[in-house]
Parts: structure tokens; C-alpha cells; sequence
């Protein structure tokens, strides 16, 4: 929001305001001097670097294909540019005995996806182990789940819209988690589990050597051997060591993953190593046993004959391995002790950061280079259901009226509500009548969005919400020192308070496809007079920009002008238009805008921009 609001002020009082978002406090004085002396009024520094806004193309996203089912595919050029989206068959294959099928919606990202991917070890093939969904279909054998259930767990070939599973490798979703969380969670607490329970028999008090520790299978260790009552010992890069402090770890148990300096701060020994490391790591680490201690190898690229391992460390014991060996029923047995961990507080959810599926190649790379904390997900672009309710605020909107006729005449939604303060207005009536002539039942809901009670009341009444789309809006135009905590309420209110409201309210409605925020091209502009509006826009796109990390649907549009009459725009004058045309941007026709709002609800983009540009 403040982004927002200082733009304003560097347009309307020129060289006066530098705006610099830093990630540290050290230096900045020092960046905004260098800033100042290139001429440069805006710039966020991260980890050193200096970003500016410009105005460019967007990145290159994967497209799906055409047909229901596809999946992530690596065509086997070395690269993460080799990855595609290809057709398969999971929506129509009959289901073998033990087997239901899954709509997808979320998937977790590991290193063997890394390793499959650039095609590091021949034979290994398979992207895609583990994720959370909604049951579709069922073999008739399968007992325990139905139809409609949300699962999550082992899933192979999980980067797509539909995957088939044996009914033994899911459980059942907490009901407080989301897709994205659940979809964290399998791989990194089974292997976890597997490597230091089942296969090194971790004991209390025994020392265990956890390498990669801010990773997601890292980070679950360190929880079940707190859990056990083992001495934790851990590595990570630097940067990340206040990740494993946070975690309980004091600095003489922490040592660089990056650097072999870790035998020596624990030169002691150590009972059992869980290790992802390769070379010259694992013989540091093989060094370090103790007699009868055990090296648990999770890692793919540098698997070590056991006969070798035998003849060089005749008193440990050396096992290299891969999940699925433990055979179904295992799985399903260590499932449920995890799940009943979770419930007693025993175990936590790990950070995660979400990419969209399109975003594959950047989500993988980013893996590869480590620069993550916990668990990387994927989330699958949602398939509306024209049968669940759409919600629209601002119903006396034109903008809202436009939009609620666009999704029932060309989308074919069926259920929608639109609040309103003032539901007995003409133009709602011509609306109700006009759509229930093409089958669609519309109600007007009386609602105050800037009145949190009265959404939740709402909300809760709605069994099939799958669309939110938050038109609402009020300008109260001033120069910056006209505003007063008023005028900002004014805007504020109705645009970013509500926004939040709705963003709380619908937590728990897992069918949520869409969330959509009507944003302003103003908070990105800084338009002159429009310091309180800006601000509440530019908070629309922090917000979607956050349920995207969190992996829940959000998309919030940078609208430009609509060549429309409405509430907002009457009282726009020819030198406000003309102001406008001064920094390239024109009015659009509805069908632009409509077009528009249909395109950006494919990007794989949480916020972005929908403006008709005049350039010259």
C-alpha cells in the first residue's frame, strides 16, 4: 500500500521522493545515494541487488493442450527448457482393483524431479511422486473413501489435472489444511520417517547427522528426531542457518552444507547419518560414524555399492533407498502416524513456496539451485465448474453487470450472487430478468462489503462457492495534501478491507477456483490525485500475490480505463481522459475488456495487467 501511495506523491511533486524497499537494514543509506546519483526514483534491493520497474513482456509460460489429462513431461534435452505439458490418459483409463482417481490440484516438487528432469541418471524416469486432491472416481472394491473426498499422499505422475493412485498410498486432508499444505507434506515426512524409524532405528540420545536440514525432507527430520529424543546435528548454506535456529538448533550444532568443515565441528562422531549430499560430502560423513552406526542415503546421483561401503567401513551399516521400496502397506501404516504426529502438535507444516504448474521450468530450476526453504509445490490451474455459485461484489457496478452477463452468456455459469447495498434498483431488476432468461438463477444479496460480519454472515450461507470476484469500488480524489485518514477510508474501505474479509471468509471453501480482485493500473502508475485509491489497489496485488505463495487461487487484474459509464467514471472529466492518453492508455470497449479479463485469468501471472495501450 505504500508503494502505492508514495508513487503518487513522486508524480504529483517531481524529484522530491526517492522509494526504496530494502531486505536488510545495513547499507541502505549508501544504495539510496547511488540510487539518487543515477537518476533512478524507484528500486526494491534484494540480497544486494538493485530491481527497478519496468514495463516489459511477460515470461513464457507452458501451455497445456486441449485434451482434459495431461502431465508434466521432460523430453529429454538436458534442460529444464526440454519440460512440456503432454496429453495422457488418466481421465478415461478403467481403474484396476484398489485404484480411485484424483483430481489433482496441488503436487509437491522434490530433487528427483530435479534429477529426471536434466536426465542425470540414466533410467530414472517419472516426474511427479506425491500430491493432494479430490476424489473422482473410485474402483468398487475401494472401502473408506468415496467420491468427493480430499486426499492427499503418494501420486505418481501428480503434475496434472487428473492421476490415478492405489487407494492404500492417501489419507484423508486435515479439514484446516489447504491443497498446497497437504501437497507438502508426503515425500518429506514418509522419507523422513522411513530413513531414520524404519531404517537407521533411531534411538533417544543417539546423535544423528542431518544434512540439508532446510530442505523439506530435512526439515521434517529434525522434527522426528526431536520427536525421538535424538541430538540433532545439521547443515545448511549460511544464509539459511537462522531457518535451522528457529528450529531449536543451537550454532554448535549447525554447519555449512557448502563446505566439508562440518567433520571437524563434529569430529565426536555421530550415530547415524541422513544424507542428500554426493562425493567427497559422504566420505566426510562416513568418516564421522561411530561403530554400528548407520548411513541412510536419500540421494540419487551418487549411490555407493554396498560391497564397497562394507570393505572400507566394515562397523556401519550402509543403505541407499527409495520410498516406495516400503511397499503400500507400509506407506499407508507410516501415513497414519504422521497424520496422528500433526494432530498432537508433534509435527509441523513446513514453509513452502508455490509456483503454477506453467511455471514448471522456473520452479525446478529454482530447486536446483537450492534457494528454497522447506517444500516447492506446484499448483494445477483450477477447471471452473459452471455449477458452483459465483460471487460478485459491487452488484450496482457496471463493471460487476458486465461481467456477471460475460460469464453466463459466454461461460455458461448458472449460479451467481451479487451484493449490493441497494438492491432495488432498476438496472439489477432489468439484469436478474435478462439472465434468468438464459437459465441462470441470480440473486441479489443486500451486503455491506466494508462490514466483515455481514460478509462472513453471507459466505457461510454458501454450500458451492467457486468464484470470487471482487469488483467493488469508490474514488475520492485528492492531491496528497488534501488526504486525510477520512478520504483514505473512503477508498480503503470498500476496495483493500473488504478484500481482506473475503481472503479470511473463504479459507475453508476448498472449492474455490478464482479469486479475483479488480485492481487499478493507478498503483502501478502513480496517478496524480489518486494517492488513496492507488493504495488500496496496490494492496489487491500484494494480497493475490500472497494467496499465490500460499497456493491459493488469486488473481488480481491492473485495470486501465473502461469506455463505459459507471459510478466510478462520471465524474472523470476530459482533462482526467486526457491525462490518461499522456501516459498511453486509452479507454477500452467492453468486449476489449472482456477479452481481456479472459485472458488473464489464463496467466499463470497473480496480477496482471489489463490496459489498452496507445504508443507512439
Amino acid at each position: 500500500a505504500v508503494w502505492g501511495l508514495v508513487r503518487v506523491a513522486q508524480a504529483e511533486f517531481p524529484g522530491r521522493v526517492v522509494l526504496v524497499d530494502v531486505d536488510t537494514p545495513d547499507g541502505w543509506l549508501t544504495s539510496v545515494a547511488g540510487l539518487i546519483g543515477a537518476g533512478l526514483t524507484q528500486a526494491a534491493i534484494r540480497t544486494g541487488r538493485v530491481r527497478i520497474p519496468r514495463l516489459v513482456r511477460t515470461t513464457t509460460a507452458l501451455t497445456p493442450p486441449t485434451q482434459k489429462a495431461w502431465s508434466l513431461h521432460s523430453s529429454g534435452g538436458g534442460t529444464f527448457d526440454s519440460l512440456t505439458l503432454t496429453p495422457r490418459d488418466t481421465d478415461t483409463r478403467p481403474l484396476r482393483p484398489g485404484e480411485i482417481r484424483i483430481a489433482v490440484h496441488a503436487a509437491g516438487v522434490n530433487f528427483r524431479d530435479v534429477v529426471v528432469a536434466l536426465g542425470m541418471v540414466p533410467g530414472l524416469e517419472g516426474l511427479g511422486g506425491e500430491g493432494a486432491g479430490t476424489i473422482i472416481d473410485t474402483a468398487p472394491d475401494v472401502t473408506g473413501l468415496t467420491i468427493g473426498d480430499r486426499v492427499f499422499g503418494l501420486i505418481p505422475d501428480a503434475f496434472g489435472p487428473t492421476a490415478i493412485v492405489d487407494a492404500r498410498l492417501v489419507a484423508p486432508i486435515p479439514p484446516h489444511w489447504t491443497y498446497a499444505q497437504a501437497a507438502s507434506v508426503p515425500i518429506a515426512y514418509l522419507t523422513a520417517y522411513y530413513g531414520l524409524i524404519e531404517l537407521a532405528h533411531l534411538r533417544p540420545g543417539q546423535r544423528v547427522l542431518i544434512h540439508a536440514a532446510t530442505g523439506g525432507v530435512g526439515m521434517a527430520a529434525v522434527q522426528i528426531a526431536r520427536h525421538i529424543g535424538a541430538e540433532i546435528l545439521a547443515t545448511a548454506s549460511p544464509t539459511k542457518w537462522p531457518t535451522l535456529r528457529e528450529q531449536g538448533l543451537h550454532d554448535t550444532h549447525i554447519a555449512s552444507s557448502r563446505t566439508l568443515d562440518f567433520e571437524q565441528k563434529f569430529a565426536t562422531g555421530v550415530d547415524v547419518v541422513l544424507n542428500s549430499l554426493a562425493g567427497e560430502y559422504i566420505d566426510a560423513s562416513l568418516r564421522l560414524l561411530r561403530p554400528g552406526g548407520a548411513f541412510i542415503e536419500m540421494g540419487k546421483t551418487d549411490i555407493r555399492p554396498t560391497d564397497t561401503i562394507t570393505t572400507t567401513h566394515p562397523n556401519i551399516h550402509y543403505q541407499a533407498f527409495d520410498l516406495p521400496e516400503a511397499g503400500p502397506d507400509l506407506i499407508a501404516t507410516m501415513l497414519r502416524h504422521i497424520l496422528h504426529m500433526f494432530t498432537n502438535n508433534q509435527l509441523h507444516l513446513p514453509p513452502k513456496t508455490c509456483f503454477d504448474i506453467r511455471q514448471a521450468p522456473d520452479a525446478l530450476r529454482y530447486l536446483s539451485q537450492a534457494r528454497h526453504i522447506g517444500k516447492i509445490v506446484l499448483t494445477i490451474p483450477p477447471t471452473p465448474n459452471p455449477h458452483h455459485t459465483t460471487l460478485i461484489t459491487g452488484g450496482n457496478g457496471t463493471l460487476a453487470q458486465l461481467v456477471a452477463r460475460h460469464l453466463v452468456h459466454h461461460h455458461g455459469h448458472r449460479n451467481l450472487i451479487l451484493t449490493t447495498r441497494r438492491p432495488n434498483t432498476d438496472d439489477l431488476t432489468q439484469l436478474v430478468t435478462d439472465l434468468q432468461q438464459h437459465g441462470a438463477h441470480i440473486h441479489i444479496a443486500t451486503c455491506d462489503t466494508t462490514d466483515p460480519q455481514q460478509i462472513h454472515q453471507l459466505i457461510n450461507q454458501i454450500d458451492n462457492l467457486g468464484t470470487v470476484i471482487h469488483t467493488t469500488g469508490i474514488l475520492d480524489d485528492a492531491i496528497l495534501t488534501s488526504l486525510n485518514p477520512q478520504r483514505l477510508h473512503t477508498t480503503w474501505a470498500p476496495k483493500a478491507h473488504a478484500a481482506w474479509t473475503l481472503h479470511q471468509a473463504t479459507t475453508n471453501h476448498h472449492n474455490l477456483t478464482h479469486f479475483i480482485l479488480f485492481s487499478s493500473i493507478a498503483a502501478t502508475l502513480g496517478n496524480p490525485g489518486q494517492a488513496n485509491y492507488a493504495a488500496a489497489n496496490a494492496y489487491l496485488d500484494a494480497l493475490a500475490t500472497w494467496r499465490h505463495h500460499q497456493g491459493l487461487p488469486a488473481t488480481s487484474i491492473a485495470w486501465g480505463l473502461w469506455n463505459t459509464q459507471s459510478t466510478m467514471t462520471t465524474d472523470l472529466t476530459t482533462t482526467h481522459h486526457n491525462r490518461l492518453a499522456r501516459t498511453g492508455i486509452t479507454p477500452m470497449t467492453p468486449t476489449t475488456a472482456l477479452t481481456l479479463l479472459d485472458h488473464a485469468l489464463t496467466t499463470h501471472h497473480p496480477t496482471p495487467t489489463a490496459t489498452q495501450w496507445n504508443l507512439s
